[in-house]
């Protein structure tokens, strides 16, 4: 049998037809009319008047915060249940990542630790430059509660959005919040630029600020002129090309994300011990991955014994992000709580959740998760407690 993948690039005819012809066209540098038609259609796509197209997702984040003016001795906060990407950013800039735990009934950063850690920062007079929110597994963050606690400590938000395109807060489009959001475009999310990101934000200045960085910060002049450092993260106009595809078929992959994880929720939800990510009441999740949590205290195993005994059957699944606060590169770092992530990364699990995820596929997923339970006692599959 074929392996099953966590959430594989689900691409076919209409990218391949757009690709061929942006090559066909010559426009193979980082410019070109289908740079701008996609920066111009997933900002519609967003709801937000402006976008800039760029290399990566952490080029997004990472130019975010030079554009807000962050920088060495500065300090971030974020959510310590994350992609490095998130903490890397804010390290690259030469601020110092200050972590926060997440709700339990979310998974995204908790809004009273939030308001608690700047109040005592205020209080001892380090005063926090940014806080970046990360929209976790395709789930918004509680902006109403975020942005007001923020607004109260007169600091700028920059939503960490890479997983969430197509999620949706009281009716907006994840991107939609704070002085600029990032996205990403890697092989496994939701649409696919092969690498690639966005940054979008409803300030012209500000994104015009990041294009600028984006291009090595050439000055308009007929020779190569620059008054600062800047930066080569611009995407090309073939990936942008790919992309333009991708956000054709968005809705499609969006429902049949949530139908995956519909699936995975009816054949195992009924199953003692196990559990899965909450969909907060105030919006709609694009079920990036499906995640859930095992207690093996009553499941029989544990969400390790399960990774493994997938893998085993060519299937592949993952650990919920392990915490930055526990990271070797960011153990050092303040964390404001913690107990919560950390127990989320000990029992937590991302199942596979692509769009491409074939129903026979599926089943066979579920039925290694059944089987590694009903063989508890099986060499590799021990029974717990």
């Amino acid at each position: 049998m074929k392996r099953i993948y966590l959430s594989p690039p689900h691409v076919g005819e209409l990218e391949r037809r757009l690709l061929l012809a942006a090559f066909d066209s010559n426009w193979i540098a980082p410019q070109g009319p289908d740079l701008d038609a996609f920066e111009c259609e997933f900002a519609g796509e967003v709801g937000v008047p402006h976008a800039v197209a760029l290399s990566t997702g952490t080029a997004a984040l990472h130019l975010a915060l030079l554009a807000l003016g962050v920088g060495r001795g500065d300090r971030v906060i974020t959510s310590t249940l994350t992609f490095a990407a998130t903490a890397n950013a804010i390290a690259y800039v030469g601020a110092t990542p200050l972590f926060v735990d997440v709700s339990r009934d979310t998974w995204t950063i908790d809004p009273d630790l939030l308001d608690e850690k700047l109040t005592t920062s205020a209080r001892n007079g380090t005063r926090v430059s940014a806080v970046v929110t990360v929209d976790l597994y395709g789930q918004c963050a509680d902006y109403d509660r975020i942005e007001a606690v923020c607004r109260r400590h007169d600091v700028p938000i920059v939503e960490d959005a890479a997983e969430a395109l197509g999620a949706i807060y009281h009716g907006r489009s994840a991107g939609a919040f704070g002085a600029c959001a990032a996205f990403s475009f890697n092989g496994n999310k939701i649409i696919t630029t092969s690498g690639g990101g966005m940054l979008v934000s409803h300030n012209r200045d500000l994104a015009d600020r990041v294009r600028h960085l984006s291009a090595q910060a050439r000055q308009p002049a007929p020779h190569y002129q620059h008054d600062e450092v800047g930066f080569n993260y611009r995407m090309s106009n073939l990936l942008a090309a790919l992309g333009r595809g991708q956000l054709q078929t968005l809705p499609e992959k969006l429902a049949r994300r949530r139908l995956v994880n519909e699936s995975y929720r009816i054949a195992l939800a009924a199953w003692p011990g196990i559990a899965f990510m909450p969909e907060a009441d105030y919006g709609r999740s694009n079920c990036w991955l499906t995640c859930m949590t095992v207690e093996p205290s009553l499941f029989g195993v544990s969400r390790e014994q399960i990774r493994q005994h997938l893998e085993r059957h060519d299937i592949e699944s993952r650990p919920v992000w392990k915490p930055m606060h526990l990271q070797p590169a960011f153990e050092r770092c303040d964390i404001t709580g913690g107990a919560v992530a950390e127990e989320l990364f000990e029992k937590g699990l991302c199942l596979p959740s692509g769009s491409s995820l074939t129903e026979e596929e599926q089943g066979r997923v579920i039925a290694s998760v059944e089987e590694c339970r009903a063989n508890a006692r099986t060499p590799g599959c021990v029974a717990v407690g």
